[in-house]
């Protein structure tokens, strides 16, 4: 199965969901916006329309739709539009891209329960999966690659 999220800087977000059992891959990347086979520095400008995000494969028997939400919502503050952090732009916004109807049910069920936990209203969107774009391969693994432990606010 395959779960979609943007929740800020994808590198602290892929470190989150790539220490989960049952997770079997997660590919950082960008999503939700107009431009075809977009750069890095494209996404940075705000002007595709994507999101950072991440692609999250699971193995449903070892590991829920419902827990990756979990994970999504405990690591970010789905209050602030187009921001996680020091991190500002519509590339940092909080969204769920659902695959299907089950994903997008449970997602908005979500944000109802997820809600009572916050005074600001959430501002995390959720919208349809679309094409999803692999980042250059110097982002995946960003943290694992250089040694270091998981720095992105997220």
């Amino acid at each position: 199965m395959i779960a979609t999220f943007g929740a800020g800087c994808f590198w602290g977000v892929e470190s989150l969901f790539r220490a989960i059992p049952g997770v079997t891959d997660v590919v950082v990347g960008y999503t939700g916006g107009k431009r075809e086979n977009p750069t890095y520095e494209q996404v940075c400008t705000g002007v595709t329309g994507h999101a950072e995000a991440v692609e999250v494969t699971y193995d449903e028997s070892l590991v829920s739709y419902e827990k990756l939400l979990e994970v999504f919502w405990a690591n970010h503050n789905p209050t602030t539009p187009n921001q996680q952090g020091p991190d500002k732009g519509t590339q940092y916004r909080s969204v769920i891209f659902f695959h299907d109807e089950a994903q997008q049910t449970k997602a908005e069920a979500s944000v109802l329960k997820v809600q009572q936990k916050w005074e600001r209203p959430i501002v995390t969107e959720i919208v349809p999966a679309v094409t999803f774009y692999p980042a250059e391969d110097y982002h995946q693994r960003y943290f694992e690659k250089r040694g270091i432990a998981p720095t992105c606010h997220i």
